[in-house]
């Protein structure tokens, strides 16, 4: 009996998601949709890559996968960047990130409920806490009613994210689930930079900016949502949920690490918030009569 090491993956993931804050104020004047679409392009191309090399054995898509595949691109890939980039234009970063932050409670309280069971009082628990935690680290902020439902459209695709990708994960599994509607998506941002960038968006990318798009296309994509899918398809949704808190902690870190910006006390606070809400939700507790104490739930075996 070995346990799971899907709960550093969830952590990982979603701290190197954070890492990209840093790296993507170097492509700050970069067209945003455009830089998406090559972002996703190059994850697209290295998941590919690996899914080709580890010769998975073939499967055969259903109309209802590849409708699944299309949602999850369109929403939580194509859909969370256009929602994203609007709610700035009519809201603070803190505001959204406020939001945005509720993605664990909402995963807790809707993962759980698709899987025709009941939400656990614990891992519910866990998930305020968590996203109260994000809420302090990123303060309320300041903006509009626009701006407010614009990052209520960011959350949505932020949750539509993992929830389409549960039906998804025990056919495709955690590599293709992760390459294909990043591949998908890419049409979809081109489409969306002509259409608000403009065919001046289109253009070859700087030296810089080329290496800060491999970073994000590399690490921050194709590494960070292989490791998601799979603790995803470990740990169910409500439970990996509770890891979406550590983004803005992973943003802190690689601000301060590169000495751009320091952890003020409530960045502080809202980070220990984070670590205990996770350190809760990921206990189960044992059952009535069992003197072993706390125990790995059976996803958590391998």
């Amino acid at each position: 009996m070995k346990f799971s090491a899907a709960p550093v993956g969830a952590a990982s993931a979603m701290l190197l998601v954070g890492t990209s804050t840093a790296v993507s104020a170097t492509i700050a004047d970069y067209p945003v949709f455009a830089g998406q679409a090559l972002r996703y392009g190059l994850a697209a191309v290295i998941l590919l890559a690996v899914v080709r090399q580890q010769r998975l054995p073939r499967v055969r898509l259903t109309p209802r996968d590849v409708l699944l595949l299309l949602a999850l691109a369109a929403t939580g890939l194509a859909g969370f960047n256009v929602f994203l980039v609007e709610a700035t234009r009519h809201a603070g970063p803190a505001m959204i990130a406020a939001v945005v932050g509720a993605v664990p409670l909402v995963l807790a309280l809707v993962g759980p409920l698709m899987e025709r069971r009941r939400p656990a009082p614990r891992t519910v628990g866990a998930a305020v806490v968590v996203a109260l935690g994000t809420a302090v680290a990123a303060g309320l902020g300041s903006g509009s009613m626009t701006g407010f439902l614009l990052a209520l459209g960011a959350l949505a695709g932020e949750v539509a994210f993992s929830l389409l990708a549960v039906p998804l994960l025990p056919k495709l599994g955690p590599l293709r689930v992760a390459a294909y509607p990043a591949a998908l998506s890419v049409p979809m941002l081109l489409v969306a930079s002509l259409v608000m960038e403009g065919t001046a968006s289109l253009r070859l990318p700087t030296s810089g900016e080329a290496a800060a798009f491999g970073y994000l296309g590399a690490i921050v994509t194709a590494a960070a949502f292989f490791l998601w899918y799979d603790a995803l398809r470990r740990l169910g949704a409500d439970r990996a949920g509770l890891f979406a808190g550590l983004v803005p902690v992973g943003a802190l870190l690689t601000t301060v690490v590169l000495g751009i910006g320091h952890a003020g006390p409530a960045d502080v606070t809202g980070a220990l918030l984070v670590a205990a809400g996770v350190a809760v939700g990921m206990r189960t507790p044992r059952p009535a009569g069992d003197p072993r104490g706390d125990r790995p739930g059976i996803r958590e075996l391998v």
